[in-house]
């Protein structure tokens, strides 16, 4: 039986996973979850220190002239002290003496023989960066399921960290059922067409982090296809597509059945894309998404991308969005949740011309997705709407009401 969206998405987010871990190269661990706590082991600054070129003053000496007894250079350990009336020429960077109350820039003061002259206001430390107001030894700077980005890189790279533990990424498995359709690599007669939804899902996995492997088509019949199933149980996430409606050349769905498929959701109200299965034998989990190429595509930017999420150890796994308005009028039939896709320009979002469930074209001219309640019937023009981004990943820790209403 059919469930509601709510249900489904509660359904996906509570999966229990296994994840397995790696140890790689920083540079490496772009866009990979970290599977460690990272702690700050050394304060940024370490040591107080100038953030300009110029001289290092003692703030109450600003008035007067002020000798200029040595300079420091970045990276030099120099213990110098400051005494009355001087000054120490300075680099950025460098460690400040220890009596340093203000860091004068070089442009701002007037050099006579080897003495000084400020000409501009000053204020007490200023332009002085002190030790530990960057980071501090002991702060947390990278959680456990946070993903890891160049900013992030950054921080583990200030602390002198050259490998980091992370998650595994999901082992993906796509093969395709139904020998009406041909893959996209052989020859087709004139009464033939090319299977679109498994290259598709191929490649967006991958986009979305994952180690994506096709081992074929099945023939029609259950052995084919539990065959490949089968082959496949050392997988994360099985992905295929159609073969479970109630025609006589259906047979995915008795397949998974005779392998103790374990039923997690057998249908979902929303259109397009009722006839999606959801479920897990052993601990693979099996999405079997809808025969129809842009059904199948448009749930698994809703559904998929929650469970990859999942399976990548993510702690952001709860769809976010970007509120913007409508560019024009939309009618609808409402009674279920429905998906439209369409193209997001910053300031306003533009509905696809053309939204028909078998079709291939849509998709490669939007980027974006909006998810309409199912008692919207109509929405005028500049209505306040929720988008949800295909052309980049925007998940949040917190859950958030994504629905479109009017």
């Amino acid at each position: 039986m059919a469930i509601s969206v709510n249900d489904a998405i509660n359904i996906i987010s509570n999966i229990k996973t296994t994840l397995k871990y790696e140890i790689i190269p920083i540079e490496d661990a772009v866009n990979r979850i970290c599977a460690q706590e990272v702690i700050a082991s050394s304060s940024l600054p370490k040591f107080d220190n100038s953030a300009m070129d110029g001289y290092a003053i003692i703030y109450n000496n600003k008035e007067n002239e002020l000798e200029i007894i040595d300079t420091i250079f970045a990276g030099d350990d120099n213990k110098t002290a400051l005494k009355e009336n001087t000054c120490i020429k300075i680099m950025t960077g460098a460690r400040v003496p220890l009596n340093t109350t203000a860091i004068i820039p070089k442009e701002d003061v007037k050099t006579i023989d080897n003495k000084i002259k400020i000409l501009e206001n000053v204020k007490e430390f200023q332009h002085v960066r002190f030790i530990g107001e960057d980071i501090k030894t002991g702060e947390k700077l990278i959680d456990i399921a946070d993903e890891i980005n160049f900013a992030k890189i950054t921080l583990l790279a200030s602390q002198g960290i050259s490998h980091i533990k992370v998650y595994k990424k999901p082992k993906i498995v796509v093969f395709s059922s139904g020998e009406e359709l041909k893959l996209h690599y052989q020859k087709i007669q004139d009464h033939q067409i090319y299977n679109s939804n498994t290259p598709t899902f191929i490649a967006r996995a991958k986009e979305l982090g994952c180690d994506v492997t096709f081992i074929g088509q099945a023939k029609d019949s259950i052995e084919a296809i539990k065959e490949l199933v089968l082959n496949s149980l050392d997988a994360d996430l099985i992905v295929t597509s159609g073969g479970v409606s109630v025609g006589d050349a259906d047979f995915t769905k008795d397949a998974f059945n005779e392998l103790d498929f374990e039923t997690l959701i057998d249908g979902i109200k929303i259109k397009p894309g009722k006839p999606t299965i959801f479920g897990k034998i052993n601990n693979t989990y099996i999405l079997n998404l809808p025969g129809n190429p842009l059904a199948s595509a448009l749930i698994f930017e809703l559904f998929g991308k929650i469970l990859i999420q999942k399976l990548l150890g993510s702690s952001e796994i709860n769809p976010n969005y970007i509120e913007t308005n409508i560019s024009e009028d939309f009618k609808t039939r409402k009674g279920r949740i429905t998906i439209i896709p369409g193209y997001f320009n910053g300031q306003e979002f533009t509905l696809a011309r053309k939204r028909s469930p078998g079709m291939v074209s849509i998709l490669s001219s939007c980027n974006s997705i909006i998810v309409l309640d199912e008692k919207v019937e109509f929405l005028g023009k500049n209505s306040k709407v929720k988008i949800l981004p295909i052309n980049w990943k925007f998940f949040s820790k917190d859950k958030k009401d994504f629905l479109t209403y009017e």
